[in-house]
């Protein structure tokens, strides 16, 4: 009989290591993948440091009827998130992914883990049968405050927009960065919109932001199919001066496409994505320049939205302290200085 070796001290110390619970949230932490990003990003030393770790700390940011909106709390709310952008961004539209990516159905790059990530979860999804009922996640929306951009490397958006003159123009203001919006086309109605930008407010108070921006999108990359929309935004919506953000030299593509006595503004606002016309009616600006993602199958434009600009109907309607759907966080702030949080 073949003699079993147990192992003793030190090295039975080691296998315990290997099991304990900070390696393997390391282990399953959300992936990187290989984004635009990934060679700039420094992510958190420590997995426990990143901000889903303080957002296990916060309640809900907004709740209608089944639908909750929150933050992940967990690397595996983010992993699927991810999915859920997968499934929208790669398998509904036209995003081209490597081997990786469509390996584990993932969109993840390496800004997924030094962001927060807003959730609209729907609580009524069917129970299965000896497992644990999870509500899905149907909408999702991914943030990244500035001083944590400046911790690990700087924005997503600095890939297609010079956003540094903005940032050092406005040095005394508090700048969040939106991006990777998604929402589940069951589900793409006002109620989810409107929960997810609730959760937005509620976060806008939370962290005091006051200025956000990001990049939207338009579906196709030949922006002569899209002459109509840019020029509309070049014409009526771009930002005054102070507020202006270029796209970087060589990803430019001209947005005045069209002179302004030639264009239909009903016409104009059909072919808008309803992400922008949201921003539109919020009182958003739009930068200089639009940029053509050919991984994601899209033309970005820049979003500039100071929250001093915001079209007062929308605070009131969500509230001053985002009361209207019972989210009461934004006195939640002094649990946890986020500092603290940060390598």
């Amino acid at each position: 009989m073949t003699e079993i070796e147990i192992p003793r001290g030190r090295e039975a110390m080691q296998g315990r290591q290997n099991l304990s619970p900070k390696r393997l949230v390391r282990r399953f932490a959300p992936g990187f993948g290989r984004g635009r990003g990934t060679d700039f990003v420094r992510p958190f030393a420590k997995p426990g440091r990143a901000p889903w770790r303080a957002a296990r700390h916060l309640g809900s940011l907004g709740r209608l009827g089944d639908l909750e909106a929150r933050l992940a709390r967990s690397p595996a709310e983010i992993r699927r998130s991810q999915a859920l952008r997968y499934h929208v961004f790669y398998e509904e539209m036209s995003a081209v992914g490597d081997a990786e990516t469509h390996l584990r159905r993932r969109d993840a790059d390496a800004y997924d883990l030094i962001c927060d990530h807003l959730l609209v979860l729907d609580h009524a999804v069917p129970r299965r049968p000896f497992l644990r009922s999870k509500p899905e996640i149907v909408g999702t929306y991914r943030l990244l405050r500035q001083e944590i951009a400046e911790l690990n490397g700087g924005f997503y958006s600095a890939g297609e927009y010079d956003i540094a003159p903005l940032v050092s123009r406005y040095a005394h203001l508090n700048f969040l960065e939106l991006g990777r919006s998604c929402v589940l086309k069951p589900y793409r109605d006002k109620r989810t919109v409107e929960l997810l930008w609730h959760g937005v407010w509620s976060y806008i108070l939370l962290h005091q932001v006051d200025v956000m921006f990001g990049c939207a999108s338009f579906a196709g990359t030949d922006p002569e199919k899209l002459a109509l929309p840019l020029s509309f935004l070049h014409h009526h919506a771009r930002a005054p001066e102070e507020w202006n953000v270029s796209a970087l030299p060589e990803r430019y593509v001209d947005m005045n496409r069209m002179a302004k006595e030639e264009i239909d503004p009903r016409a104009a606002l059909r072919e808008l994505p309803p992400l922008i016309k949201g921003y539109l009616r919020l009182g958003a600006y739009i930068g200089d320049g639009a940029v053509v993602d050919y991984q994601f199958g899209t033309t970005d434009i820049m979003i500039i939205l100071p929250v001093s600009a915001l079209n007062p109907r929308y605070v009131n309607h969500f509230g001053n302290d985002a009361e209207r759907y019972g989210a009461s966080q934004p006195m939640a702030r002094r649990r946890f200085p986020l500092r603290r949080n940060l390598t």
